[in-house]
C-alpha cells in the first residue's frame, strides 16, 4: 500500500520543489493515473493531493482548505480531458491535510467531505463510491517550538484529537523533537503513542466524533464552508486554478497568511506557551543541549558509492532505458511506464536529467 505524493500544483504554489515545467509534470500525473487504470493497480493511491504543505507554508486552515480542493478538482477535470472516465480513477485519489490548534482544523475533513461529495455528484456525474474523500492527516508542523520542545507533545496531542474526532483515514502525529531535528527513536515512539492512546485508551473515541451535533460544531462546519467556497469563487475570477497561479494569487495569499502569523506570534496577540506567554526567566529550560541527528561521511559516502556501483554494473541498459523513456516523452507516450523498466537500471539522478532535456526544467516565477 501506498500513495505518490507528485501533486504539482501545491508544489508550484506552496512548497517549491518542482524540478519540471508545470504543464510536463502535469502530463506525467495524467501518465501516472493512465497507468493505474490499464494495470488496474489496487491499494495504491495514483496521488496525494497535499493541503499539508500549503499549511506549513503559511496559509490558514481555511485557504489550505480551498486551495487542496480546487487543486483536487482540477486534477479530475484534466484526467477526464485526457479521455478517463471519472469513476475509474476518482478512488484512486488521496488527500493530505494540516491539522493544527485552530478550531477551524476540527471540522477540516466534514467540509472537505461534504464540498467534494455534492462536486463529485452533481458537476461530474459520479457515482456513490468517486464521491467519497479519502483523507491523511499529519499534525501541524509549524505548531512546533525550539522553546521547551517537551511542550510539543501535548500541541501534538490536541491536534491528533481533533484529526481522530474529524474521521481522517490515517494519521501520522509529529515527534516533539522535529522543531531542531530529526526525530530520534525515542521521540518518535512518544508520537506514536499519542495516537495509540487516544484510539485504544481514550474512552470518548469509542464513539463517533462526539461534538458534531452541537451549536458550536455544526456553525463552524457551515461557516468553513461558506469561505471556502468564496475562495473557490476568486479563484474562478482569475481564471481556475492554473489562471490563478499565472497572476501568482495562491503564492501571494499563502505568504500575506504566514505574515500575520509571524506578527501575531511575535506581539502576543497568537498565546503560544514558552514562547511568547510564561517563558522560563531563569532560562533553565530552554538552554538544555538537544542532540542533532546527522548523516556521517561514512553514510554519505556509502550512497555515493552505490550510484556509482548501479551505473557500472548496468552502464549498457542504462543508456538503452534513457534513450526510451527520452523517445516516449518526445512523442507523447506514457512515460510512467518506461519508467517502470528505467528504474531496474538507472538512478532517479540520471532520469531526471534525462527528463530535463525533453520536459525542460522548472523555472520560479518572479
Amino acid at each position: 500500500r501506498g500513495t505518490v505524493q507528485a501533486d504539482i500544483l501545491k508544489e508550484e504554489q506552496a512548497q517549491n520543489t518542482c524540478i519540471f515545467s508545470i504543464e510536463f509534470a502535469l502530463k506525467m500525473m495524467g501518465d501516472v493515473q493512465e497507468y493505474f487504470i490499464e494495470n488496474q493497480v489496487k491499494n495504491f493511491y495514483s496521488v496525494s493531493i497535499s493541503g499539508y504543505h500549503i499549511s506549513e507554508a503559511g496559509a490558514n486552515p481555511i485557504t489550505q482548505l480551498a486551495f487542496t480542493l480546487a487543486n483536487g478538482f482540477t486534477y479530475v477535470e484534466y484526467f477526464r480531458a485526457r479521455g478517463m472516465d471519472v469513476n475509474q480513477f476518482a478512488p484512486n485519489l488521496s488527500f493530505f491535510f494540516c491539522k493544527g490548534l485552530a478550531p477551524e482544523y476540527s471540522v477540516l475533513g466534514r467540509v472537505a467531505r461534504r464540498i467534494w461529495a455534492i462536486a463529485m455528484r452533481d458537476l461530474f456525474k459520479a457515482d456513490a463510491r468517486s464521491q467519497k474523500l479519502k483523507y491523511h492527516a499529519q499534525t501541524s508542523g509549524r505548531s512546533l517550538h525550539a522553546q521547551d520542545i517537551a511542550f510539543n507533545d501535548i500541541r501534538t496531542t490536541l491536534s491528533a484529537f481533533y484529526a481522530i474526532n474529524d474521521n481522517c483515514n490515517s494519521l501520522h502525529t509529529n515527534a516533539y523533537d522535529e522543531a531542531i531535528t530529526t526525530p530520534t527513536k525515542d521521540s518518535a515512539r512518544r508520537a506514536m503513542a499519542i495516537q495509540l492512546i487516544i484510539n485504544r485508551e481514550l474512552g470518548i473515541m469509542k464513539n463517533e466524533n462526539t461534538m458534531q451535533g452541537s451549536h458550536f460544531y455544526e456553525y463552524l462546519t457551515g461557516e468553513v464552508q461558506e469561505a471556502v467556497l468564496q475562495i473557490f469563487e476568486e479563484i474562478q475570477a482569475r481564471g481556475g486554478v492554473l489562471g490563478a497561479m499565472e497572476s501568482m494569487y495562491q503564492r501571494s495569499r499563502i505568504q500575506e497568511e504566514s505574515l500575520d502569523y509571524e506578527k501575531k506570534k511575535n506581539s502576543g496577540e497568537l498565546p503560544l506557551i514558552e514562547v511568547n506567554e510564561f517563558v522560563d526567566q531563569e532560562g533553565e529550560v530552554t538552554q538544555k543541549e538537544t542532540e542533532l541527528t546527522r548523516s556521517t561521511d561514512d553514510e554519505k559516502n556509502e550512497q555515493l558509492e552505490q550510484i556509482e556501483s548501479l551505473n557500472e554494473r548496468f552502464s549498457k541498459n542504462r543508456t538503452n532505458a534513457i534513450k526510451q523513456v527520452q523517445n516516449t516523452a518526445r512523442n507523447g507516450g506514457n512515460i510512467f511506464a518506461e519508467l517502470m523498466e528505467a528504474t531496474k537500471y538507472c538512478s532517479l539522478g540520471s532520469i531526471s536529467q534525462a527528463l530535463f532535456e525533453v520536459g525542460g526544467a522548472y523555472r520560479r516565477r518572479l
